[in-house]
């Protein structure tokens, strides 16, 4: 690229799409940029995580809870998920009177499923949570998912105990919800979700299920259709509208077939008045359609071939009228055999077939769920390759922005992706692996009572460059400064999950996950989808400390300095030529004096406190003049450092900037351990003064130093008692 002086930085249009209103009946109050209350404390974090493992070990599967109330003939009641006004909303109070009644007191004979579970099960009441009811009617078009999420060894009579339990995938893993089934009721009629059969209640109690996965039934206002199919199935979601679709849409819908993947596809309905209204055609506006299967026949007549593709209504009867229709004269250009082979796979009344070209010119929109391996285990179906990664955005330390901010984009998670191979698809010459990337951002629906929205989210794609490829680090700001994007999503949109699908040549990126604007937190899950094998993995994990400064100390001549301040060290001191914390302070405060090239009001006691925990090699807990000597030679090497970054000379650099500091003083550190340096030594303004700066430096070359002194094997692994691991951390 020639001199860098010389180069002009890159600037890429980033489009920005916020949702206001959609046919998922997403309401206003669920869009939108927020911050996340709490979220800044790394200490609330890890203890959350740690109570998640209490409870878990703690908790009982729900058969030894069931059998447990059965042998005390006692009806569970949920602690968690209490029958009161606290589950049902968190904003606002009810004018209807809610009373909470077991199926056994709103009718005769409950039971839990009656003839199988099916789309007429799911009627909606008085919640605004239609999005969650299309995904469960989706759900009942495939058993084997469905009785994964709704555990059919459930019952009204044999061992009853009021207890029931769903499954459900949540960032990651299966989660298993107990309820009890004391349900919602006005004027002894279930007021949210109900079954057609008034002795019906699965679709009543996994709604409960679900509410209580959120924190309340209000938590379920709003919402994407896409979102709840992923929690029932662990797949991730594509979204395909046809006006726009890709060329090679008839072959990715033919995959997924092949992997198992649910399909559905609707006819958008622009206004109230059209919902369910009919085309000429016969098909339904606003109504959700199975895709069953495609095929590829030989027209006789013709001499060419024809794709057509098999849909289901799940009403249970066919509307459409149109060509291939089950008596249009089109079937009379087919062969025999493909003929009743066709045929043969409409066995149910509601199915019906339509060629491809006039699939695309009637419907609007295809919603795919692609499952993960772990679905189809024991069938032989063509799997996704999936890899997993879990990550935060931090305020001042990883929560850069998108690329329209470069001073902080850089700072942002970064993920190293490894494409080994290409896909096997001999009608493409192109050489190129198909990838499917989707950023989720986690617990923003069960924090909506504390004011937490969808952050609007994106992410882009860069190669890395063959140089750089097998080091994964963490990719510096003057890489995307002059380098464009490989591949990006095609806006940023405040959904809980933003899905992409390209077709990359094999090789190594980096993945940069964000939110649109800088300072937003929050965590998210990345995950990659790929056909053939690959790897991803989070950049820089690599903890050490380089000893450069010691290269520093050696090459300088401090002499005449030595002399300047080993007077004022010997008036402080006493005769015994020590210093104590309060007289390290003084000295410091008359040494730094004499340098109008450090500006600072002098250390803290605090941090003069530090620096002799870290430099007192006798464990007096004093300094000697020998041992404060090194210390200055630190702080010089160190405040170099600092001066390379405080550009406008206010005597404090920017958290973000905090990082390159710590690297070029020879710290290595992760991601986690930068965030922990923002929060604990940025103020409001995310700046680091002087003082914070040279603290921070001291504790992290303290702590390594007592680690590498516990670490006597050098494995990188150290075990310590209470006693050890108390003076370790309170004498640092």
């Amino acid at each position: 690229m020639g001199d860098k002086k010389n180069k002009v930085p890159l600037v890429e249009d980033t489009k920005v799409k916020v949702l206001y209103e959609t046919q998922a009946s997403l309401g206003p109050d669920e869009l939108g940029d927020y911050p996340l209350t709490g979220a800044n404390s790394i200490y609330s974090a890890i203890l959350s995580r740690n109570e998640a493992v209490k409870d878990a070990k703690r908790l009982k599967t729900f058969l030894e809870l069931r059998d447990k109330y059965v042998r005390k003939k006692v009806l569970f009641e949920d602690p968690l998920f209490p029958a009161n006004d606290s589950s049902l909303f968190y904003s606002q109070k009810s004018q209807m009177k809610f009373e909470w009644k077991r199926p056994s007191e709103l009718c005769e004979n409950p039971q839990f499923i009656v003839d199988g579970a099916n789309r007429t099960d799911i009627c909606q009441g008085k919640l605004g949570d239609c999005w969650l009811l299309a995904a469960i009617a989706c759900l009942t078009l495939n058993e084997k998912l469905l009785y994964r999420v709704i555990p059919p060894d459930q019952s009204f009579t044999e061992n009853y105990a009021g207890i029931f339990h769903f499954q459900f995938w949540r960032y990651g893993e299966w989660v298993d919800v107990v309820v009890d089934d004391r349900i919602p009721t006005c004027n002894n009629k279930l007021v949210f979700t109900k079954s057609f059969r008034e002795n019906e209640f699965w679709s009543a109690l996994l709604e409960k299920a679900y509410a209580k996965l959120h924190g309340s039934y209000e938590a379920l206002k709003g919402g994407n259709t896409l979102d709840a199919m992923e929690d029932f199935t662990g797949g991730l979601t594509e979204f395909f509208e046809l006006s726009e679709a890709p060329k090679e849409l008839y072959k990715i819908m033919r995959k997924a077939l092949k992997r198992g993947s649910l399909m559905g596809c609707s006819i958008d309905a622009y206004s109230a008045h059209e919902m369910e209204t009919r085309t000429e055609q016969g098909l339904v506006r606003g109504h959700a359609y199975s895709i069953i299967g495609l095929e590829e026949c030989d027209e006789v007549a013709k001499d060419s071939k024809i794709r057509l593709i098999r849909l289901r209504n799940p009403w249970g009867w066919v509307l459409w009228k149109g060509p291939w229709s089950a008596n249009s004269k089109e079937w009379s250009s087919l062969s025999i055999a493909d003929k009743d082979n066709l045929k043969k796979q409409t066995v149910e009344t509601s199915e019906f077939w339509m060629s491809f070209d006039d699939f695309k010119k009637n419907f609007t929109k295809i919603e795919m769920c692609n499952l993960t391996p772990d679905k189809l285990q024991g069938e032989e179906r063509q799997n996704w390759t999936v890899s997993v990664n879990e990550g935060r955005w931090v305020r001042g330390s990883s929560a850069g922005g998108c690329r329209n901010f470069p001073d902080t984009f850089w700072t942002n998670p970064q993920y190293r992706l490894q494409l080994y191979e290409e896909d096997d698809d001999p009608e493409d010459e192109r050489v190129a692996c198909t990838v499917v990337v989707a950023l989720m951002q986690k617990g923003r629906r069960m924090q909506r009572h504390q004011g937490a929205r969808f952050l609007t989210i994106g992410f882009s794609i860069y190669e890395v460059p063959e140089k750089m490829c097998g080091q994964n680090k963490h990719l510096q700001k003057d890489f995307f400064l002059y380098t464009a994007s490989k591949a990006k999503c095609k806006t940023y949109i405040n959904l809980r999950e933003v899905t992409e699908r390209f077709r990359l040549p094999p090789g190594e990126y980096v993945i940069i996950p964000t939110a649109f604007e800088p300072h937003q937190e929050g965590e998210f899950i990345l995950r990659v989808f790929s056909e053939k094998r690959s790897t991803s993995e989070e950049a820089e994990n690599i903890i050490g400390l380089e000893k450069i400064q010691k290269k520093i100390l050696e090459s300088e001549e401090e002499t005449e300095e030595e002399k300047q301040f080993r007077a004022i060290y010997k008036q402080i001191s006493g005769e015994d030529m020590q210093v104590c914390a309060n007289e390290l302070k003084i000295i410091m405060t008359n040494v730094l004096s004499k340098h109008s090239e450090i500006k600072s009001e002098g250390f803290s006691l605090e941090t003069c406190r530090s620096m002799i925990a870290l430099m007192d090699t006798d464990g007096t807990g004093k300094l000697n003049l020998q041992e404060f000597k090194h210390l200055w030679n630190k702080i010089k090497a160190w405040q170099l450092i600092f001066k390379r970054y405080d550009k406008d000379k206010s005597s404090s650099i920017s958290s973000f900037e905090m990082r390159n500091a710590v690297h070029d003083a020879g710290f290595h550190l992760n991601k986690q351990l930068y965030d922990i340096i923002a929060m604990r030594y940025a103020d409001e303004h995310l700046n680091i003064d002087f003082d914070s700066y040279i603290c921070c430096f001291v504790r992290l070359e303290g702590m390594f130093r007592a680690f590498n002194a516990f670490d006597k094997d050098g494995d990188g692994i150290i075990k310590l008692n209470v006693l050890e691991w108390l003076q370790l951390t309170m004498y640092s």
